[in-house]
């Protein structure tokens, strides 16, 4: 039984309004004390004066991500050079009930690092260190800063990878926060598979291993699954500062090609009949032609403007053959048409290092926008569908938005283009996009499939999860960090 103590922490007040039930926390906004001179000269005295900054240029940097949001300052920029500097940082802000924000590479793309009611942005990329590389076990554990890209050059000489590609060069540590994927997920998963363990700092300080310290192996069934409740927690449960990853052989032969069809449609039916052959492609992306379009001008292409399938195969130089041949024969069942094949290193790389420019690509059309970007997700099966009625009903409102997809797997993106100083291009936006996770939702799917909740996407956590799963979210939460320090703002509705 809980402890009557741990109830008063944990359970929530409701009250009714318009749209029913609405669980609620205790705000922090009443109780959060200012970023006083004193408590900056008590953060200096734990990670060094030069690593403390109360400079607005510094503080504006670390109040945005990618995403269209607004940006929100915290009061001081804290650069922790050591898990010991995290814990103790963490423990000052939660005695002061200070809000306490971290930040990784700051790529994200729903505000998930914007300091909403100020206090002390957690700037853990210089914790730059790979503790160890496991070549024989396939795994490795890195600290905080290491990006994809900075461990993937270190490990280039093991013959081994990290393949889990969201296309901006994220930390590790920031992906298992969000619980990223990105464009080989269909082969290789997403974070949530690829964690093995974790070192979280906790609200109070309190160091934890989620799977037991230096654990590593691939199974286990002791006791609850710590790691993959803080995969995704998005900041909001403590401050992840290593993480140990599986890595992969890279493949004795990679294919990569372009194909191209007459409608959406044919496009997407394709992407399914290929998963249900049971074909095991690395990478199958979708891009339809205003997204094609953005492609060509910004990565100086000359492509068919057209929905097209972006594919790529791993394997031995037979296997990859023969899904080559595989998937070209259901392409061509569907009217695909122009493949176009790149074999050299140098050319695939060129074509996935566009495609992962694509939000770039795209906003270049419209110069000074932000994108807003949904993030849906659904069983295969209904993707064709969710994709021709959110392209219809874009379409009867006259608005040109780019998709763009991981469709392998189900999950893509509308890429609306907003003028940041644009109320109206803003509530239009949000609309859509509302609207497109509500249709995600009917079809079994969610409303982010990658990005996160954040800030953009708390409405519809509780239309996908219900209220009794936003409560039991809402314990855990309290459970973990009773003071409401850690990200406020973040996942839970308004």
């Amino acid at each position: 039984m809980f402890s009557q103590k741990f109830i008063r922490h944990a359970l929530l007040l409701s009250s009714r309004g318009k749209s029913g039930i609405r669980c609620r926390f205790r705000s922090t906004q009443a109780i959060a004390e200012k970023v006083t001179d004193g408590f900056v000269e008590d953060l200096r005295s734990i990670v060094g004066k030069a690593n403390v900054s109360t400079a607005e240029a510094v503080r504006d940097q670390h109040g945005h991500d990618e995403s269209y949001h607004e940006t929100t300052l915290p009061d001081a920029v804290v650069f922790a050079q050591s898990v010991e500097h995290v814990s103790k940082v963490a423990k000052l802000c939660n005695d002061n009930v200070v809000p306490l924000i971290p930040f990784g590479s700051g790529t994200g793309l729903e505000g998930g690092i914007n300091a909403l009611k100020g206090g002390v942005c957690l700037d853990i990329s210089q914790m730059k260190n790979v503790i160890e590389v496991n070549a024989e076990d396939f795994d490795c554990t890195v600290e905080s800063g290491v990006t994809r890209g900075e461990l993937n050059s270190y490990i280039r000489d093991t013959g081994l990878n990290f393949p889990v590609d969201p296309g901006a060069d994220a930390s590790v540590c920031g992906m298992c926060a969000t619980s990223a994927s990105g464009t080989n997920a269909v082969r290789y998963g997403t974070m949530r598979e690829n964690v093995l363990n974790m070192e979280v700092v906790l609200a109070d300080g309190t160091v934890l291993w989620t799977a037991g310290k230096n654990k590593r192996s691939r199974k286990t069934s002791a006791g609850y699954n710590l790691t993959n409740l803080f995969v995704g927690s998005e900041g909001t449960l403590g401050i992840i500062t290593k993480a140990t990853i599986r890595l992969y052989g890279i493949p004795e032969a990679t294919l990569s090609a372009v194909v191209h069809f007459p409608s959406i449609q044919e496009a997407v039916d394709t992407t399914v009949q290929v998963m249900q052959c049971g074909v095991p492609i690395a990478r199958i992306e979708f891009l339809d032609e205003a997204a094609i379009d953005a492609f060509n001008k910004y990565s100086k292409f000359d492509m068919k403007v057209a929905p097209s399938l972006f594919l790529e195969f791993h394997g031995s130089p037979s296997s990859v053959e023969e899904q080559k041949e595989v998937v070209e024969e259901i392409a061509k069942m569907n009217n695909g048409s122009n493949f176009k094949w790149a074999t050299n290193a140098d050319e695939r790389n060129r074509l996935w290092k566009a495609r992962h420019e694509i939000v770039y690509a795209c906003t270049a059309l419209v110069p000074g926008s932000k994108p807003y970007s949904t993030d849906v997700c659904v069983p295969i099966s209904n993707l064709p569908a969710v994709i021709v009625q959110t392209k219809e009903m874009l379409k009867k409102e006259n608005l040109v938005v780019p998709m763009v997809g991981h469709v392998g797997d189900g999950n893509f993106h509308c890429v609306f283009l907003i003028d940041p100083n644009s109320q109206q291009e803003y509530e239009q936006a949000h609309k859509y996009s509302l609207a497109i996770g509500e249709l995600a939702m009917e079809m079994h799917g969610t409303c982010t499939g990658e990005h996160g909740i954040g800030m953009g996407k708390r409405e519809l956590l509780e239309k996908e999860v219900g209220i009794e799963g936003l409560r039991a979210m809402q314990i855990v939460k309290n459970a973990f960090d009773p003071n409401q320090i850690l990200n406020p703002g973040k996942i839970f509705p308004v």
